[in-house]
């Protein structure tokens, strides 16, 4: 067993074994995880700053340079705190998607004990009311629930459960109905509920022409497996969330294909 920890070679007087090459392939996936973590972010900067400061501690350090080396050190001890604060909302998103076994590829054990729902779904209700609305150019936005129930979204909101069909859809987002602002959620085929508030996003590279049913859209698939629909009041256009990501300006038949693709085996019961 100790063959492990016996050097393989030298680099610079210092002996590397393989438990330390281990070591430093764990490291090296780490950082880059969190380089990903905060690709894309204003983050990022702050990122590469501390990894200038670590490698700078390790600099002089090994020059033995004593004072600046506990001025450092005491700043690198408090780091974890410092990158809990300011990442806070990119952690808690990569910790959902461990947990839904979506960073480690093929992950079966994770995906275990997460609820499954049913994938089938009646996608031509769903169809015929955003174009319908499209039309008219009237709001809406449908959550269709994957894995993760959002019960934590549905217990604050107006009960329904009932089919979908097309004239309740069409009744919930009428200009005058009580139910009209809020999101409608879809769970196991069924309307579970209406008038539901979502989380927002506050990514600061949100587009700004999209208004607050697309940015609540979006805060949805940040902390969720849940796919959204939008329709636009202001054009009538109609987009799509999935994974914090949202496309714009669906087609009728650009949106058939993209619900046949999350939800298999499409039904119209």
């Amino acid at each position: 067993m100790d063959i492990i920890w016996e050097p393989i070679f030298t680099i610079a007087s210092y002996d590397i074994s393989f438990m330390d090459l281990i070591d430093l392939t764990l490291v090296g996936y780490l950082l880059f995880r969190l380089y990903r973590l905060a690709k894309g972010t204003p983050g990022i900067n702050i990122f590469f700053g501390l990894i200038a400061i670590y490698f700078t501690f390790q600099i002089v350090d090994l020059l033995r340079m004593r004072y600046i080396t506990q001025i450092l050190g005491g700043f690198i001890s408090i780091t974890f705190i410092v990158i809990v604060i300011l990442f806070q909302q990119e952690i808690r998103k990569y910790l959902s998607q461990i947990g839904k076994g979506k960073i480690i590829k093929n992950q079966k054990l994770l995906k275990i004990f997460n609820t499954k729902n049913e994938k089938n779904i009646n996608i031509d209700a769903i169809i015929k009311a955003c174009t319908s609305f499209q039309k008219s150019k009237t709001g809406a936005i449908i959550v269709l629930t994957l894995t993760d129930d959002l019960n934590y979204i549905t217990e604050s909101a107006v009960q329904i459960d009932s089919k979908i069909t097309f004239p309740l859809l069409e009744s919930i987002f009428y200009n005058n109905s009580p139910l009209h602002d809020g999101a409608v959620i879809i769970r196991n085929n069924r309307i579970v509920a209406a008038r539901c508030i979502l989380p927002v996003s506050n990514d600061d590279d949100f587009p700004g022409e999209l208004g607050m049913r697309h940015r609540s859209a979006v805060g949805m698939s940040e902390h969720s497996d849940a796919i959204t629909l939008i329709v636009s009041e202001e054009n009538g256009k109609i987009s799509s969330t999935s994974d914090g990501n949202i496309e714009i300006d669906l087609s009728e038949k650009q949106l058939k294909n993209y619900l046949i693709e999350k939800f298999h085996n499409p039904t119209d019961s």
